[in-house]
């Protein structure tokens, strides 16, 4: 019971993956910088983000419409990505293997973040919100689709394993997906699935500062916007180590290979980044049309090429 709890709270769980993913925002937000010729945050600035939020802002609740749920959403925004991250980070550390079914046990607390988003947004009564959260309830119904026919293909392609160890343990044996022709390609279609589950650009319609001013989000301050803030720091390390078990063989921790189970990672949060900071803004149908029509039928075509072996 004891052990179950270290590894919910501490390590590979709640303590470790939030400390790590302020790292990763870091990372982003400097590369951003460095794109945009600008010297960029200090190491700490997403830390000091969040206790500045949690510690110091005054957290304000909407007049109308239901307050608690408004304060709930967060924190179980954040519980289910403690939860899909550790039962990811389980099998990749070598601590615990899996159990059989946990990649669609995994998919679906991925969805938990944006579900709670919209649930708390259509809480908060602001219309603006609403108009965040309808926006946010298109998107994911868009990309859940292609996420989760990435995810066949993958089960495919490691001859119909549904544990995340077996599939780690398939291309240990086989070669990484990522390799392959048909690996390319989920891979291209997995990377749009997290540019759009992260809410960053091009599919951050949600939020859009500009327009909506920051839509789902706009009556959140104080320490439940700071939980909101820490939910999305723990996702943008999340999702790159799911790709990073499904495409890239997970992690191997012996020499050198450590550092490149790093770079992996890192490779993953850049691509990311440089697709955020070079591409447009597109409206809610033009990234409906784009999953429904494009990375639909670029992961349709990749299982056709996984079933007959080409």
């Amino acid at each position: 019971m004891f052990k179950d709890l270290f590894y919910f709270l501490v390590y590979p769980g709640f303590l470790f993956i939030s400390i790590v993913g302020g790292v990763l925002s870091w990372f982003d937000r400097k590369v951003t910088a460095m794109v945009q010729f600008r010297k960029g945050p200090p190491f700490l600035q997403p830390f000091y983000d969040f206790l500045k939020l949690l510690l110091v802002k005054e957290t304000i609740l909407p007049e109308k419409g239901s307050k608690m749920t408004f304060l709930i959403a967060p924190v179980f925004a954040v519980c289910g990505a403690t939860v899909a991250g550790v039962l990811i980070l389980l099998p990749l550390l070598d601590i615990r293997a899996g159990f059989s079914g946990d990649i669609i046990v995994i998919f679906y607390l991925l969805t938990i973040p944006s579900l709670c988003y919209m649930i708390g947004a259509l809480a908060s009564g602001n219309p603006l919100a609403s108009v965040g959260a309808s926006r946010e309830i298109k998107l994911v119904i868009s990309y859940e689709l292609t996420f989760l026919l990435v995810i066949t293909g993958i089960i495919l392609k490691s001859d119909m394993s549904i544990s995340l160890t077996e599939v780690i343990a398939s291309q240990s044996e086989y070669g990484a997906i990522i390799g392959s022709l048909p690996g390319i390609i989920l891979f291209i279609a997995a990377v749009f699935c997290l540019q759009a589950k992260l809410g960053l650009v091009p599919f951050d319609m949600a939020e859009a500062e500009t327009e909506i001013n920051h839509g789902s989000f706009i009556e959140y301050s104080g320490s439940a916007y700071a939980i909101i803030k820490l939910t999305k720091y723990m996702m943008l390390f999340i999702l790159p180590l799911f790709v990073v078990a499904l495409f890239m063989g997970g992690f191997n921790w012996q020499g050198i290979h450590i550092l490149w189970s790093v770079v992996k990672v890192l490779a993953v949060v850049l691509i990311l980044t440089l697709v955020r900071n070079t591409s447009p803004r597109v409206k809610v149908k033009q990234a409906m049309r784009f999953f429904f029509l494009w990375m639909n039928l670029l992961a349709v075509i990749a299982i056709i090429m996984i079933i007959f072996e080409l």
